[in-house]
């Protein structure tokens, strides 16, 4: 992609992160300390699980490097606000979806670095390996991800019911931006699209099917509730696609990366819609017992 581009999604992405923080408070932070064992399950599905998923996925699977990196990059970035809309219509929990999706925003900065290098050094071949610096991405992730969520949450702590106006109208910007920025990468790639969504398609279903079943019955095996369980397995199986395809993009400056998180993107819409009608189904069944 041209500078343009690269600058119109790095933008995309920081208004998406704002419109996070505008519906965050201090307190979703602090629920870490009320629920810990359904917060410590879910962050380490998200933390740890997920890249371990993704890694072993992009090594059975054949399939060329950049699909490979691609779906690493996409398990080092769990939740986003699609999760929490996602856990919201499938009754859930949404307090702790919330909570989940920010700690782990923070907790992703020092990770993504490390999990990416680590894809890169593996997957690509030993002429190609692209080197990359962690101090200067930590930085670069800070700035589009946690200044943004930061200054949303202030804006929500000052002016609570311009924030509550706008909570609504920015989501449904940060839809429309991840419309777009799939579309300019499906025209970018069109010459390979179909040939990188046979190879990514498949993996990142699996991808997104794996980590939801892996974070439902690990909440279970914990004795954790229904309406946390299905939001533990949200977290742990929808990831940031919109900040992967950035990390790709802006900071690796390869759309081939790209390719898996923007197929992903698509398929979890899908596979969103069965669990939100599954939660549905649940829930409505425990009301009328």
């Amino acid at each position: 992609m041209d500078n343009i581009s690269t600058i119109f999604l790095a933008i995309s992405l920081i208004i998406i992160m704002l419109g996070m923080g505008l519906s965050l408070v201090i307190d979703d932070f602090k629920r870490i300390f009320v629920h810990p064992k359904a917060i410590l399950v879910g962050l380490t599905n998200q933390i740890l699980i997920l890249p371990l998923v993704g890694f072993g996925l992009a090594s059975i699977f054949p399939t060329q490097p950049e699909i490979a990196i691609g779906i690493m990059i996409l398990a080092a970035c769990p939740g986003g606000p699609t999760s929490n809309l996602i856990s919201h219509l499938a009754k859930g929990d949404i307090a702790l979806s919330v909570t989940l999706t920010a700690i782990s925003s923070f907790v992703t900065i020092l990770t993504i670095p490390f999990i990416i290098n680590f894809a890169l050094l593996h997957f690509l071949e030993q002429g190609q390996v692209i080197a990359l610096d962690i101090i200067q991405t930590i930085i670069k992730i800070l700035v589009i991800t946690v200044i943004p969520v930061g200054i949303g949450m202030l804006i929500r702590k000052y002016k609570e019911n311009f924030a509550l106006k706008m909570a609504k109208p920015v989501r449904r910007a940060s839809g429309i931006l991840l419309i777009i920025i799939i579309i300019a990468i499906i025209f970018k790639e069109k010459e390979n699209i179909v040939s990188y969504f046979r190879q990514a398609g498949v993996i990142a279903l699996c991808l997104n099917a794996v980590t939801m079943i892996i974070g439902y019955y690990s909440a279970k095996l914990f004795r954790i509730t229904d309406q946390r369980a299905i939001s533990i397995a949200i977290e742990s199986g929808i990831q940031n696609g919109t900040l992967a395809i950035t990390i790709a993009i802006v900071l690796l400056q390869n759309t081939s990366f790209a390719v898996a998180p923007a197929v992903y993107s698509i398929i979890m819409f899908f596979t969103g819609g069965i669990v939100v009608y599954l939660g549905i189904k649940k829930h409505n069944a425990q009301n009328k017992n």
